[in-house]
This record gives structure tokens, sequence and C-alpha cells, in this order.
């Protein structure tokens, strides 16, 4: 397939789950594409897990057979490699950053590209993430950390642009959808509810994160700062889950006619943008009343476009995966027409 006409590019994955599993795999086999549309022979170079990890300069094949090796790992591991594009897929970590935080610390400073998965580092340390890629010219594209295959960053940074956002909700958690879902429709009680989630593998084995509301905080945070640049920190968000709900409060919002969520709200009308995270209701002639099983939602109110809303998501982990190769087709993108190279076999700006 690859010609010597093709830019080789080089890509790394930190953090080797299901979500970075499936990257792997499909980035692996779009090459023809990123071949055909970018003229970029792309190689997959290293891998690598909290525990080891495996490279191969001429490029990784066969992901579910990939042997990883102890001690393979860490940002000196990846930096041997020097990747062209570091995909960071590891375990969310917001209080510390994580070992994330040290990965795309290591590829941002020099001038390498990052695509972001994980929540933790930035919501811990995204304004130092963005700074660093400013003065180095990395490209930061974190759609995989902002709810997946909704394009709720793309909308607000570059679908909005012009326009001033004075609100934005959304739902971002399909877990927590799923189960106010099966509650409100088939009188399921939130254990039962979450006992079928978890058993078709879309709700963690410890679902707290979710359920008490902190994974759409993180996302909220994320949305406000490097779509809105707001400079919001996580300890300044209202945070309220879905734990509390009980079979009456399902009766009760039946009879008005009033559907459950739990939404993510940035008010920016103010001096001072506030945020929460809670469970509000919303009457049958509202589009959140109708956002099915594990979708996704985002209504955002500007000035001079109006409302917008988009909805959607798909099955996970491809769903993700496939947020995270859009970020980097958009990288492809962007640096085939700079024409620029501060890396050795790409065209890094």
């Amino acid at each position: 397939m690859p010609s010597n006409r093709l830019r080789v590019v080089t890509v790394a994955i930190a953090g080797f789950g299901s979500v970075g599993r499936q990257v792997a795999r499909t980035l692996l086999a779009r090459r023809a594409r990123y071949a055909q549309v970018y003229g970029c022979e792309v190689r997959l170079v290293a891998v690598c897990a909290s525990r080891g990890g495996v490279a191969a300069r001429a490029g990784l094949e066969g992901i579910d057979t990939l042997a990883l090796e102890e001690d393979r790992t860490g940002p000196t591991f990846l930096a041997e490699l020097a990747p062209d594009v570091l995909f960071e897929t590891g375990p969310t970590d917001f209080a510390t950053g994580g070992p994330a935080l040290g990965y795309l610390t290591a590829q941002l400073a020099e001038g390498r590209d990052a695509v972001v998965v994980s929540k933790g580092a930035l919501v811990h340390s995204g304004h130092a993430l963005r700074a660093l890629a400013r003065e180095t010219g990395a490209a930061l594209r974190i759609s995989g950390a902002t709810a997946a295959a909704l394009p709720t960053i793309d909308l607000v940074e570059t679908g909005l642009r012009g326009a001033r956002v004075l609100s934005l909700e959304g739902v971002f958690n399909a877990t927590t959808n799923f189960l106010l879902n099966a509650m409100m429709a088939r009188g399921c009680t939130f254990a039962e509810a979450l006992g079928e989630a978890q058993a078709g593998g879309f709700a963690e084995r410890d679902p707290s994160r979710d359920i008490e509301g902190w994974d759409t905080a993180c996302k909220l945070t994320i949305l406000a700062n490097f779509g809105l640049d707001l400079g919001l920190a996580l300890e300044d968000v209202a945070v309220s889950g879905v734990g509390d709900v009980t079979p009456a409060m399902v009766a009760q919002w039946r009879a008005q006619g009033q559907v459950p969520r739990l939404v993510g709200r940035l008010d920016c009308t103010g001096a001072r943008a506030r945020a929460s995270v809670s469970v509000q209701t919303y009457p049958l002639d509202d589009a959140f009343a109708h956002i099915p099983g594990k979708t996704k939602a985002l209504r955002v109110v500007t000035d001079c476009m109006g409302e917008i809303l988009t909805m959607g998501g798909g099955p996970e982990p491809i769903a993700t995966a496939s947020a995270a190769l859009k970020d980097f087709e958009l990288i492809l993108d962007a640096r085939g027409r700079s024409g620029q190279g501060a890396s050795g076999n790409f065209f890094l700006g």
C-alpha cells in the first residue's frame, strides 16, 4: 500500500484498555484511507499500559495478539520513539492528572501532537497543557474526552464561531441516561437498572463517578475551558448525581408528565460563569425529554444563532475511538496543508 511518495506518520498509544485497543484496531484498518486522502503512511510504533508496552519502529500489527513487555511504559519509553502523534487513552485521574499528565507534557513539550481521550489531565492541568501546546505549536485535540461521538467541542469551537454562548446544557453520561430511562419507562428500581447496565458492559464495575455526577462535571469543565476559555475549576461546579432517585420520585415525575435527566449546565450571562450538575426534569414537548437509551445531547443558547441542539452517540468503545480518530484526521489535514516539518518524517508545525 505505502509508496515512497507517502510521508511517514508515527503514532503511539498510552493506555491500552478497551478504548486504546479499539483505537489501534481502527487506526490500522484505516491506513489505506490515510494514504489515499492525506498522502501518509501511518505506523503504529508503540502501545503501553500501566505495567508494560511494546514498540516496533517499522510498525505494529496483530493488535489482539500483542504481548506487552514489562516495564516498557511511561513518558521516557515513548520519548525514545518520538511519535508524531500520541493517543492518550488511559484511566481518568482528575485529582492528580495521573500518568496521562506526564505523557502529554512530554509529548507537547517537543512540539508533537496529542489526541486525548481520558479526562483527568485536562481537568487537572488543562490550562497548562493548552499553554504548552501553543508555545511549541503542537496540536492538542480532545473530542474523545468531551462526550465522545457527540460533537460537543466541535460545535462550541467552530460551529458557533462569531456567536456568544449564553448558556449550555448537556446530557453527557450514557450510563445515567440509561438508568433514568429504565426507571421511567419500565419501572425498574435504581439497583435493577444499574445491574442491567453493568451486565450490558456499558456501566463500570465501580460506577460511582457516573452516578455521583463527576464524569459529567469533568466533561462540562473541559468543554467550558477548551471551548469557551472560561478558566473553570472542577471545584467551581456544584455537583449532585442520580443515586438518590427513588421510585416515589419517578412516580411523581410520571404523573406530572416530566422526564428526568442528569444534566451539566453552564450559565455565561453573569459576571462569572455558573456551572452545575444535577437531575433536571423536562416536559414532554422538550427535546431533552426524548433522549433515548444511552444517547447523549447538547443544547446551546447563543446571542445571534439562536438555540442549537445536537443529539446522538454510538456503541462503545468504537464511538469514543472514532471520535479520537476524527481528531487524528483533523491533525493530518491541518499538518498536510501547513506543509511545515519540525519532525523528521512528518509535517509538524
